[in-house]
């Protein structure tokens, strides 16, 4: 086993140890997905999930890359790929399974598109949305070898394409977009940070169920917010709010008017 090898492997068992992952499809994924094909050459500037400043790796060598670690997109902009192990984490909760149309907004340069490609197989389809078009270019460059993945540059607000198993939402916003609701299939689920304008906030699982939807508060997150997020005090107790809310009890309601649930 090369050492880029026993990298991989000790990044998955990391993974799967820590958040308690139950997906094989995942664990699978998270070990054939080459990190660094979805990154510019390195030295990379990453640093860990408790970080405040950047570190240059020692070199070019890809083993750096498989570590719990958020690695620098645009450092200035503090724009920085996901952590590993949250997003796993994420990925294992909304129970994506093979065949499911996963609509991803705000896919950044890809890496965990290509992951989902591989646990939703060939029969699934992730349609990943960016709003950057630089961006959106470099992770359809990233992506060609993934057939069951089409990078739109566009805005995720607008148009997803169609309905969806399951929608990740990879920014921070002050609440659930109505679109992001009504594209839900029956048991489809929807993964959204709520978050204030200190990028700070919770990660909402909401799951439509019948004629409603229903809203649990998953994890505090600190995230990059999304184009489009409102910045406005009301917008801040809105988020507040929500995050408030869906942490006492699963929070039901049929729909979203002015940014809060409504039953009409």
């Amino acid at each position: 086993m090369s050492d880029l090898d026993a990298a991989r492997a000790r990044y998955v068992a990391l993974i799967a140890r820590r958040e308690l992952i139950s997906s094989k499809r995942l664990l699978a994924a998270l070990g054939a997905v080459p990190r660094e094909n979805f990154l510019a050459r390195g030295p990379w500037r990453v640093k860990s999930e408790a970080g405040s400043s950047y570190r240059l790796t020692p070199d070019a060598d890809p083993v750096h890359l498989y570590d719990n670690v958020l690695v620098a997109i645009d450092a200035r902009r503090k724009l920085d790929t996901g952590l590993p192990s949250l997003w796993a984490h994420f990925i294992d909760v909304l129970d994506i399974r093979e065949k499911d149309r996963v609509v991803q907004i705000g896919c950044g340069l890809g890496y965990f598109s290509a992951v989902l490609s591989n646990v939703v197989g060939p029969k699934g389809r992730v349609h990943a949305i960016e709003c950057d078009e630089r961006l959106a270019a470099r992770a359809a460059t990233y992506l060609g070898s993934y057939r069951n993945v089409a990078v739109v540059h566009g805005d995720g607000c607008e148009d997803l394409g169609g309905d969806a198993d399951v929608i990740i939402v990879h920014a921070g916003f002050s609440h659930p977009h109505p679109l992001w609701l009504q594209s839900l299939r029956p048991r489809g689920r929807l993964l959204v940070p709520l978050t204030q304008r200190d990028r700070e906030g919770a990660a909402l699982k909401i799951m439509r169920k019948g004629k409603g939807f229903e809203a649990e508060a998953v994890q505090q997150i600190r995230i990059f917010p999304g184009q489009g997020r409102g910045a406005t005090a009301l917008d801040d107790r809105v988020a507040d709010w929500w995050q408030r809310a869906s942490a006492l009890a699963p929070l039901r309601f049929r729909g979203i008017e002015q940014g809060l649930p409504s039953d009409g």
